[in-house]
């Protein structure tokens, strides 16, 4: 199978959504988790020492740059990767997408920045066709 986004650009997805999904919530030091007010609620950091709001901004501008067929393959290699739909269900995968992103390309970019694991569904979901990250982006 040959996708219809470079792998390139499949690739660099999965490496954002993984940065992406090393923010966790911001609990001030001297609070319980469970003791979390709303003004704190949802607030983001990553793991290390640095706040990073620019990876959640760069990967949603990746998935608004993608045309919508581009965009519904996406969705679908997720759908596929998470089990939701079989690799030999590829069309059927593929023209629910087609459908969501017209309906609405926010709603579908949404859907996918909301995806828990993103990162590995994608990737699974290539694999299931595969298609490997391996090798892409390395100096030779």
């Amino acid at each position: 199978m040959d996708p219809l986004t470079p792998l390139e650009t499949l690739c660099r997805i999965i490496l954002r959504a993984r940065e992406y999904e090393a923010q966790t919530v911001d609990y001030a030091d001297d609070e319980e988790p469970d003791d979390v007010d709303d003004e704190q609620e949802g607030a983001l950091s990553v793991l290390e020492d640095d706040i990073n709001t620019s990876v959640e901004d760069e990967l949603r501008s990746v998935f608004e740059d993608l045309g919508e067929d581009q965009l519904a393959e996406v969705l679908a290699f997720c759908w596929v990767g998470q089990g939701t739909y079989e690799s030999g269900d590829w069309d059927e995968a593929m023209e629910e997408a087609q459908d969501l992103v017209r309906e609405s390309t926010e709603e579908a970019i949404n859907e996918l920045m909301e995806q828990p694991m993103l990162a590995s569904v994608l990737d699974s979901g290539l694999a299931a066709f595969d298609l490997s990250c391996d090798g892409i982006g390395e100096v030779t």
